[in-house]
């Protein structure tokens, strides 16, 4: 199973997961997957469409909002929202660490109107250091 991290009550990250977390993830409460990974990032992950398969299987959403290098963008934060507020509970969103789908849900958190600095609390309580994002939080906040 999947080091799955507790960010909030409707979001929890971790690394990259395969078809075989998707029962445990079903039976922790998670009602929605977001893929935060490109596919063929590295040669031996699982393909999008595998665990995208197996988790309408059993019963969970599904969205892929792919983060590469390049990093992060205003229709991708946009989606993460939507992503969120369309599945009507908890969320796990992953990539190869955790790290990127932290990060994306800090932004759309902040953009959504959430204090920057409840966000990065709650990065630090699930072991990620946000502060690297902190100036975009602080824009996108408004702040």
């Amino acid at each position: 199973m999947a080091d799955i991290r507790f960010v909030t009550d409707q979001v929890s990250v971790a690394p990259q997961i395969t078809v075989k977390d998707i029962p445990a993830i079903q039976a922790a409460g998670f009602v929605a997957i977001v893929n935060n990974r490109p596919d063929d990032e590295e040669f031996d992950q699982p393909a999008g469409a595998e665990i995208r398969a197996a988790a309408e299987a059993a019963g969970l959403g599904y969205t892929e909002i792919p983060v590469t290098q390049a990093g992060f963008s205003h229709p991708q934060i946009d989606a993460m929202t939507q992503a969120l507020a369309d599945a009507g509970g908890p969320v796990l969103a992953y990539c190869r660490s955790g790290t990127r789908s932290c990060n994306l849900w800090a932004l759309a958190a902040a953009k959504s109107g959430e204090r920057p600095d409840d966000i990065q609390n709650a990065g630090r309580g699930a072991g990620y250091d946000l502060s690297g994002v902190r100036p975009l939080l602080d824009a996108l906040a408004g702040g």
